[in-house]
């Protein structure tokens, strides 16, 4: 069987999902999996990230360093997901983190509101672009499934 992906969008998609699954065989010895979640990020919400890490790495000394937006990604995505370090093989340390590539929508709202809070208790002048990303976050609400 080949797999079938439904954007819930609106009802006729829903009705078209439902009818789906009740044409599905059920079977103990061979159960299909049916998973329902969150689509992952655009490459909209990517952007805007992107300009929120740009201003944040423009703006910011951090114990000392100027950190690049990659560098910034890895600690704001620790802290939403309360990452753990561990020593690296030759010194420092390494997060054990999780991709922004996979990051469900819901995720990506949290992580662009966790960059702007930061933002705030530390003055930074966010661009347009990442303006548009926290209105973005503030419109998508605290429902991942709206």
């Amino acid at each position: 069987m080949e797999k079938q992906t439904f954007l819930l969008r609106n009802s006729n998609i829903r009705q078209n999902c439902i009818a789906t699954i009740q044409h599905l065989p059920a079977s103990p010895e061979k159960p299909l999996q049916v998973t329902i979640q969150e689509d992952t990020r655009s490459l909209a919400q990517n952007r805007m990230l992107w300009a929120c890490l740009r201003d944040v790495s423009e703006q910011v000394i951090w114990y000392g360093k100027k950190l690049d937006s990659e560098s910034w990604k890895h600690v704001f995505s620790a802290a939403l997901n309360r990452q753990e370090t561990v020593p690296g093989i030759d010194g420092g340390f390494v997060i054990l983190g999780k991709s922004t590539s996979k990051m469900r929508v819901g995720e990506m709202r949290d992580l662009i509101t966790l960059i702007h809070a930061f933002g705030a208790e530390r003055n930074i002048k966010f661009s347009d672009e990442s303006a548009r990303a926290a209105e973005w976050a503030s419109r998508f609400g605290s429902n991942p499934c709206t």
